[in-house]
């Protein structure tokens, strides 16, 4: 059986599958769908199903076969911990450093994402994923122009926990307005060079997906998200 897809591009395919919730945690993965689909036999993609595993994202389970994994919320705080931390400091090397076309820069990325979640109360106009592509563009200007681009890349690199949070707190807990105002505070705190500002702002806007969330996994809602999640 000949494929011109090669097992990084599949790997990629399911992956991206994975952390953009079109499989859902819980979900069984067919070695025979997949073999139908990109047209390719068993050898590689069990190949690609091993790699997921390896990677976090999937369960490979004897006789019984593969699963999406459950999201785990010890790591999900464990990488917000880390974000908040290596980011209030690069946010303070830009404050104290940025020229003033760096600083436009990021007033030009808050304003594409405004325009984003302008249309937030119009499902057929209003994208998640460009949503997301901007907010992180914004943060991505700090860390470039401080020379932490490396880092940037770790943070934000596919995690089969921290990436699926993110989305599924885009998707079920319509946080647009807050991300926007978090943003717009972000950028009176680089034009003021407001320093004291910076991690109380960033521990407020990086843990406001678990605030947001702990009703749908805890509360009245908990059964709508509470099967994608584990504890420990």
């Amino acid at each position: 059986m000949a494929s011109s897809v090669s097992t990084d591009e599949i790997y990629r395919i399911l992956e991206d599958e994975i952390v953009d919730l079109k499989l859902l945690p819980g979900t069984a993965i067919s070695e025979n769908q997949c073999c139908q689909r990109f047209g390719i036999s068993r050898t590689p993609v069990r190949s690609v199903l091993q790699r997921l595993e390896q990677n976090g994202f999937v369960n490979i389970v004897p006789h019984k076969g593969t699963v999406v994994t459950a999201i785990n919320v010890d790591i999900v705080n464990q990488m917000i911990y880390q974000r908040v931390a290596v980011e209030t400091a690069v946010l303070r090397d830009f404050v104290r450093s940025a020229p003033p076309l760096a600083v436009e820069r990021v007033r030009c990325a808050l304003q594409r994402l405004q325009s984003v979640g302008d249309v937030v109360g119009d499902p057929a106009q209003f994208d998640i994923y460009r949503f997301l592509r901007e907010d992180l563009a914004m943060h991505r200007i700090w860390f470039e122009m401080t020379e932490k681009g490396y880092l940037w890349q770790r943070l934000i690199a596919p995690h089969p926990d921290y990436s699926r949070f993110i989305r599924l707190d885009i998707i079920g807990a319509q946080n647009v307005s807050e991300v926007l105002r978090h943003h717009a505070e972000m950028m009176r705190i680089i034009d003021e060079k407001d320093l004291d500002a910076i991690e109380p702002l960033i521990k407020e806007h990086l843990y406001g997906g678990v605030r947001r969330l702990s009703g749908k996994l805890y509360g009245p809602e908990a059964g709508r998200y509470a099967d994608y999640f584990r504890q420990g």
